[in-house]
């Protein structure tokens, strides 16, 4: 399929409601005619986390508003597109179903071809959107929800080479900051304390660097992070601004020196040498932890690549582009889907400890 596709994305997996428009050419080139989101984060932050069930009513209530935007600011409506893509998993199940029957409707409606959509794989394509980056190209897929090593192989082929076992980094900087009183989301508040830390005050684990691989545990690092707290609490009566940030610093430090080991070990799994290591997810803003990822990637000889943060947090813009490039493989339409809350982009691998009864979620 050469022709020009001009695809309507939706993105509803988590606590963003989002949708975007975007037009890839015959001769390959893609732009972003607009992007829309819309966080909850004000809706949560009493709780400490996402709340599916209010995620799944915002979504309900502001998809509609969302797509309106995204068209308007666009300049296209209904009839100018080719299609839809929407996220069909993995993610909590309310919000994908919301983005899921919207999609559908609007499919329905106007005749038009609708695209399943993996959130992993949506966040995995981007590079090809933003730099062209030829297969195959490894990613680290580091967010609030997941953390893996994908080798991306094709459009729907990925390899992946390690994850997390337990919660993700972005679930970590966020409960360290609910542990510190700081502000969510978690990852930029802990950053921003950390700036001002020491971080060799607090030598905190770096958990599985003792294991071959690049499986991944933060879990262990949460809770020392805790007890560290809890000890301060209890020899001084609380902890001073300082205390905190040093917390933080060697918090972040744990985290960072634990990404770059492992991204080591999973570039030299490539049997094939990577065009490109790339990272996206929310965590991949965090500038302590991409520096050193930056390092990792030129001691390896691989080029570097960030796409925009724009594009790294959830976004519908990278839902879209997915479409496109399905399309263009010649992936066959699926008008007949539902939401998936667990949906791994390599069926193959093994599934990860702590993936639940029901199997992996990603």
């Amino acid at each position: 399929m050469d022709r020009t596709l001009t695809l309507l994305g939706i993105e509803s997996s988590c606590d963003d409601t989002a949708a975007a428009v975007v037009r890839a050419s015959e001769a390959g080139t893609a732009e972003i005619l607009s992007s829309e989101v819309l966080g909850q984060t004000a809706l949560h932050a009493d709780f400490g986390g996402v709340v599916p069930e209010i995620a799944a009513r915002a979504h309900a209530e502001r998809l509609d508003g969302v797509v309106e935007a995204a068209l308007e600011r666009a300049g296209v409506t209904l009839d100018d597109i080719d299609g839809i893509a929407v996220t069909a998993g993995p993610g909590l199940i309310g919000g994908g179903l919301s983005g899921v029957m919207l999609a559908r409707g609007l499919a329905a409606a106007k005749g038009l071809t609708l695209v399943p959509v993996n959130h992993l794989a949506g966040h995995a394509l981007p590079p090809r959107l933003t730099d062209g980056t030829a297969f195959p190209y490894l990613m680290l897929l580091v967010s609030g929800g997941h953390c893996q090593f994908l080798l991306v192989e094709d459009v729907d082929r990925f390899r992946r080479l390690g994850g997390t076992i337990d919660g993700a980094p972005g679930e970590a900087f966020d409960k360290t900051a609910k542990l510190l009183g700081l502000l969510q989301p978690g990852g930029p508040a802990v950053e921003a304390e950390a700036a001002g830390g020491d971080p060799a005050r607090f030598r905190f684990p770096r958990p599985l660097l003792d294991r071959e691989g690049c499986d991944m545990s933060f879990s262990g690092l949460k809770t020392a992070l805790l007890r560290a707290r809890d000890a301060l609490v209890k020899a001084q009566g609380g902890i001073t601004l300082q205390d905190r940030r040093d917390l933080c610093a060697g918090f972040q430090a744990a985290v960072a020196e634990v990404l770059a080991v492992k991204t080591e070990r999973a570039l030299a799994m490539c049997e094939v040498r990577p065009t490109a290591l790339c990272v996206a997810g929310g965590v991949a803003a965090n500038k302590a932890i991409r520096a050193m990822l930056e390092t990792v990637s030129a001691r390896a000889g691989v080029p570097f690549l960030a796409p925009p943060l724009r594009l790294c947090t959830d976004n519908a813009a990278m839902i879209a582009w997915a479409g496109i490039e399905q399309l263009r493989a010649g992936a066959p339409p699926s008008p007949d889907f539902t939401a998936r809350p667990r949906w791994p982009l390599d069926e193959t691998a093994p599934a990860l400890l702590g993936s639940g009864r029901k199997g992996a979620k990603a």
